[in-house]
């Protein structure tokens, strides 16, 4: 198992060479949405924030909007570490905070909730490649993760790990 280091070392290295295979087909907006994402994914949306990380201490002053995802998931879980449902997740728990943004500033006279959900469905249809691109480049990025650590798929549910015995000394 990789530590955070070696992690945040990959990602740096790759997120060019991964950006530049959008260029042929997206041009530099493709290759700087897939670049950027893939560096987001590595560094603030890794698989590892349901751990004390890296990636937690660089969410600054707003690392407790981690906790109840640290509390929820076991580490390696299927639900933190599964390919597509990992980066999923991470992504649907960032919205619900940023909905939740919304409707507490909406008194304050911030935008509606429902005004974020159109905005953004008017989004994907004029720049669907792009999206496409940064989603691939998030989840990228959690795939370098998981191979890093030795093991691209999660143990399977209904195998629980055990816990490691302390060794005793004999005298």
């Amino acid at each position: 198992m990789a530590m955070g280091r070696s992690h945040d070392r990959a990602t740096g290295l790759l997120a060019l060479p991964f950006g530049l295979l959008w260029w042929p087909w997206l041009g530099a907006g493709g290759a700087l949405a897939a670049g950027l994402a893939f560096l987001l994914g590595g560094l603030w949306l890794s698989p590892d924030l349901d751990t004390r990380s890296n990636a937690m201490r660089r969410w600054g002053p707003l690392q407790p909007l981690w906790w109840p995802y640290r509390r929820l998931l076991r580490h390696r879980s299927l639900f933190s570490h599964g390919p597509l449902l990992g980066s999923a997740g991470r992504l649907l728990y960032l919205g619900a905070w940023l909905l939740l943004a919304c409707a507490l500033a909406q008194p304050l006279g911030g935008p509606p909730p429902e005004r974020l959900v159109e905005q953004l469905q008017a989004l994907w249809p004029s720049q669907r490649p792009l999206l496409l691109a940064g989603l691939v480049g998030l989840e990228a990025s959690a795939w370098l993760h998981l191979i890093q650590d030795g093991d691209p798929l999660p143990p399977a549910p209904w195998r629980r790990r055990r816990p490691r015995r302390a060794s005793r000394r004999r005298r």
